[in-house]
């Protein structure tokens, strides 16, 4: 019928295959993991007299964080600067006197030892005095206060959670690669460790399609797990807007140290016969073939092709619902492969 419509050879557009150098990537399935990670328990007993941060807010290192009742350790550490300084005192004293021999050397090394324990009584105070003020170790996000003000906490073992800090400023993707996809990327940076932590990286939340965050290779794990046959990457993203979060999943392409040629065709001429991709390739005498094809990602627009056709050949793009069969002749119009014409 399609036939006796265009007179036996149907009109179709025809563009030639075309090879380019092109950095192909890879897909995979990713975690956002924090960069640094910080438990804030208290290090000395007390009643929480103030919280210095809101729930959520972006903390610096060593902001306040919480304030435990200091007044215990200030008097503390004033009875215990008292003390130094009467063993400094009575130390000076002694030296002063052992030199003409009007004390026994036990009484001299006896203040001695008065002093060295009034120094390391007098640099706990000061810990002390300075733990109660909870500062955070590490700048991040920082939770909701555990414990709120008036509650009572104990140093020692059994020390409450206050709150937790995560550093996402950069943050980190990790996702676990095949075997044969880390030794290719071994083989082309020739075992140069530079160009493995150069590899660039693109990384989508799960439900996200548009412009990627983009980041690179931060290492590669030291070994493979055996029982999946793949190898542990982290990446690196720089994250200054804060968006990226620990504990989400993400969709992650890798990129090709190099730039490769690769065959690039035009979505439109894919057709699918059940599970099989292929395309109709046109020969001399413009009859058309059926060849079966591989394909891979995709590329300025185009996709790429890995087994089936070779540069120059000639297949249908517009108008393949035309062609009925293998061997039937068509009408072939040139036409550009990125943009032909309907």
């Amino acid at each position: 019928m399609a036939q006796a419509l265009w007179g036996g050879a149907p009109p179709v557009s025809v563009a030639e295959v075309v090879a380019r150098k092109q950095q192909l990537w890879s897909e995979f399935s990713g975690k956002l993991i924090a960069v640094d990670s910080a438990e804030i328990r208290p290090r000395v007993s007390g009643t929480i007299e103030k919280i210095h941060f809101k729930e959520g807010q972006w903390v610096e290192k060593n902001a306040p964080l919480f304030t435990i009742d200091p007044k215990p350790y200030l008097a503390a550490l004033q009875a215990t600067e008292a003390k130094a300084t009467f063993a400094e005192a009575e130390f000076a004293r002694a030296r002063s006197l052992i030199k003409d021999k009007a004390i026994p050397k036990r009484e001299y090394d006896s203040r001695r030892n008065d002093v060295e324990t009034a120094r390391a009584e007098l640099t706990k105070a000061k810990l002390d005095h300075d733990y109660t003020l909870i500062k955070a170790p590490i700048a991040g996000r920082v939770s909701r206060a555990e414990l709120t003000v008036g509650n009572l906490v104990d140093a020692g073992g059994n020390v409450p959670l206050l709150t937790t800090i995560v550093s996402n400023r950069p943050i980190y993707a990790d996702f676990d690669i095949d075997e044969a996809t880390y030794i290719k990327y071994l083989k082309s940076a020739a075992n140069d460790q530079n160009k493995l932590k150069n590899i660039p990286v693109n990384l989508w939340l799960s439900d996200e399609t548009g412009k990627p965050y983009s980041g690179k290779v931060q290492s590669f794990d030291n070994h493979l797990n055996l029982s999946s046959s793949t190898l542990r990457v982290r990446a690196i993203f720089d994250n200054k807007n804060g968006e990226l979060i620990p504990g989400l999943f993400a969709r992650v392409q890798i990129g090709s140290i190099d730039k490769d040629d690769v065959i690039l065709i035009n979505d439109h001429a894919i057709n699918t016969d059940q599970s099989i991709k292929f395309v109709w390739v046109v020969g001399e005498d413009n009859k058309v073939s059926y060849r079966p094809v591989k394909l891979g990602g995709s590329a300025d627009g185009l996709r790429i092709i890995t087994e089936g056709l070779k540069v120059g050949e000639k297949i249908v793009i517009n108008g393949t619902q035309r062609v009925m069969m293998p061997n039937q002749a068509i009408t072939p119009k040139i036409v550009p492969m990125e943009n032909p014409a309907p």
